[in-house]
């Protein structure tokens, strides 16, 4: 910068001298010519004018000559060239020296490097002899150390085996001894011991298998005294397992869980239990009857059931609702301590078939039954029960023998019906206790029909005797109101719906259709229409009797086709009562049935040839007895079906009658007006206009029309 500074022009253009060209490089200006461009002035000029006062160097040159405070003069100009010649020198000179200084330092580096290599060349021999003295040692070391590498290996191979293949004397101890406790520790070490029996399967596939089956021989060994440890564990907490408490040891149902994989063990434990619970069961039976304990002490706190003994329907309820009772409080803790987790026990059995080689060798030909832990249950539960179902059913056999009542009788059987529906649904279709059941019912029913066939043999003295008034006697009404407790009875069962009236229909086969079958045989005997007075008013009441029991609707249809049937007998016999009594009869039969285009035939016979029911004395006399007949003839048609029940019906009969006889009046009308108007035309033909009296009219001798007729009748 101070070279740039010295060569401006600037400094000396005030004085316009020259000190000579500082840019040798100018051009020469373009305002002068070539020939003048030597002048030392015009070249100044020319410099001055040159130069940029926007170059960056030139600001920085005035500025540093600003900054050393140097006045304009020539004295100044003249020197200011020598001493920047003298700094530079100055700062050469400083740079020399400090290079020197740089030599020397590096000159003692170079002295410490080279002591250096020497002490390192010295270091390397002294390692290789000593690598050359140690070599033997240390190739003797690496040996050894690899031999402790593969001994530790072999150390933790053995550990690992031995944890995994091999029970320490305090595991087997504990699966072992009796005096070891059935704890946790137990059931962990016998999960451990199965677990080293099925990796025996690995070591067995080895060349060498000696190690495999010795160590499975062993594991087996301790296993089978762990199953038989813990059986004989499971059989004495059976006995004193307190089923009514609801926290059931956890001990015992995992104990159950594992000693499934024995099935043999497993079932010897089932009977054991089933044994002890059968007998606790029937204890307990025995004290719910009697008050009294197999040990003979007298327990004030219960109330025996005999006490309702002489009341047979409660007394059996009693029996029938303990036993249910009992059976569903231990259905309830036996599905806690076998159900809760049934796939583990199906499991367990599973893998104990598995294992006992000789029973799948057995079973071989059908293959193993699968389990069924609800089956189970049920099977379990029925053998804990049975002793007390054996007191209960010799008691109800007493109770249906010693039973004379017929409706008692059927009460019984149906409560048996009831319980055996409930048993079936608790315990299945294969219990014993519900085959007791049916048993039950089965007699109770027997006892129902035989009481119920000694009940009619009894009656049969009745049977003869018909009522005078023609109502139902006394030994149906009987039978009727017997009936009627018998379905409320039945009502109340559990048959299933669709099949509730072809269950019913045996029992009214025995309590109903004998004493129907004696009312028709007393109808046969009786005249007409009498006979079918007596049996409508039977056959009614026994209608009524049905009618609000939906099982007895096809037996209640069939009565009402029956009573149709009767009543239908009763209308023809009204009706030719009708007939008779109004002398209506005569004429009809004279007259004949009216056929489609008949009438006009008819009609000319009767005027030609007038029967002997047509003479006018006849007729006379005829319609003289229907006009005393008809006023009471409504009142004597009602007269004779008054014996009927059924008011309603007795009407309707009646009105029935009376409109047949109504179309037979209007019939035997038409007929006699056809006739007069046959006998008027064959008058005027063969009078041929003239004079003379014509024939008599039928009509005017029997005047009285439909709509009369009617009206008297209505």
């Amino acid at each position: 910068m101070a070279e740039a500074g010295l060569n401006s022009p600037s400094l000396f253009a005030r004085d316009g001298i020259s000190l000579g060209p500082l840019s040798p490089t100018s051009p020469p200006s373009p305002g002068f010519p070539p020939g003048r461009a030597s002048n030392p002035l015009s070249s100044k000029v020319t410099s001055v004018l040159s130069t940029s006062y926007a170059d960056a160097e030139f600001r920085e040159s005035l500025a540093l000559l600003d900054e050393r405070g140097i006045s304009n003069n020539a004295e100044t100009r003249r020197q200011l060239r020598l001493d920047v010649q003298k700094e530079v020198i100055d700062s050469n000179g400083k740079i020399i020296a400090e290079f020197g200084k740089v030599a020397e330092q590096l000159r003692r580096i170079g002295a410490t490097v080279d002591g250096l290599n020497k002490s390192y060349q010295e270091m390397r021999s002294h390692v290789t002899t000593a690598h050359e003295a140690t070599s033997q040692a240390l190739a003797e070391a690496s040996a050894l150390m690899a031999q402790r590498r593969s001994i530790e290996t072999k150390q933790q191979v053995l550990k690992a085996f031995r944890e995994r293949f091999i029970l320490s004397e305090d595991e087997a101890a504990s699966l072992t001894l009796t005096s070891e406790p059935v704890d946790d520790r137990f059931f962990a070490v016998l999960a451990k011991a199965k677990r080293i029996r099925k990796d025996c399967e690995f070591l067995l596939g080895f060349e060498s298998q000696t190690l495999g089956l010795e160590v499975m021989e062993q594991t087996s060994k301790n296993l089978n005294a762990a199953f038989q440890k813990l059986y004989r564990w499971v059989q004495k907490e059976f006995k004193t397992l307190n089923l009514e408490n609801p926290q059931i040891n956890a001990s015992v149902r995992r104990a159950i869980r594992v000693l499934a994989e024995r099935p043999s063990l497993f079932q010897n434990c089932l009977d054991f239990f089933a044994e002890a619970r059968e007998q606790i069961l029937s204890d307990a039976f025995y004290l719910a009857l009697t008050g009294t304990p197999a040990s003979g002490a007298k327990d004030h706190s219960v109330k025996p059931i005999e006490l309702v003994a002489h009341d047979l329907l409660r007394y059996t309820g009693d029996m029938l609702a303990w036993t249910h009772s009992a059976t569903v409080s231990e259905r309830e803790a036996l599905e806690a301590l076998f159900i809760s987790d049934g796939n583990e026990i199906a499991k367990g059995i599973q893998e104990g078939r598995e294992n006992e080689l000789w029973r799948l060798m057995a079973d071989d030909a059908d293959g193993p039954r699968e389990f069924d832990a609800v089956r189970a249950l049920n099977e379990l539960v029925d053998r804990d029960v049975s002793g007390a179902s054996r007191i209960l059913r010799q008691r109800v056999e007493q109770v249906i023998q010693t039973n004379e009542e017929i409706i008692l009788a059927y009460k019984l059987a149906n409560l048996l019906g009831f319980y055996r529906v409930t048993f079936s649904k608790l315990l299945g279709d294969d219990s014993a206790l519900l085959q007791s059941m049916q048993n039950l019912e089965a007699e109770a029913l027997r006892q129902f029909r035989s009481l119920m066939r000694d009940h009619i043999t009894t009656l049969e003295a009745e049977f003869q005797h018909t009522p005078s008034d023609l109502a139902p006697p006394e030994f149906l009404q009987e039978a009727l109101k017997q009936l009627t407790a018998i379905m409320s009875t039945y009502e109340t069962s559990l048959a299933a719906e669709d099949d509730r009236e072809a269950d019913f229909e045996p029992v009214l086969a025995e309590s109903f259709d004998p004493f129907l079958a004696g009312a028709e045989n007393m109808a046969r005997r009786l005249p007409a229409p009498s006979d079918s007075i007596f049996l409508a008013n039977c056959l009614l009441a026994a209608r009524a009797a049905l009618a609000p029991f939906s099982f007895a609707a096809g037996r209640a249809a069939r009565l009402q086709a029956a009573v149709d049937e009767r009543a239908a007998r009763l209308v023809a016999s009204q009706h030719a009562f009708l007939r008779a009594g109004s002398a209506l009869e005569p004429l009809l039969s004279a007259l004949g049935p009216l056929r489609e285009g008949e009438r006009a035939d008819v009609a000319r016979v009767a005027a030609r040839q007038p029967p002997e029911a047509l003479a006018p004395e006849a007729l006379a006399r005829a319609s003289q007895r229907l006009d005393d007949f008809l006023p009471s003839a409504a009142m004597d048609a009602l007269e004779n079906v008054k014996h009927l029940q059924n008011a309603a019906l007795a009407r309707a009969i009646t009105e029935e009658a009376a409109d047949r006889f109504c179309a037979d009046f209007e019939h035997v009308e038409e007929l006699l007006t056809a006739a007069d108007e046959v006998a008027e035309e064959e008058w005027r033909e063969r009078a041929s206009g003239g004079e003379g009296e014509g024939p008599p009219s039928l009509r005017a001798l029997f005047p009285r029309t439909t709509g009369e007729i009617r009206v008297l009748l209505s």
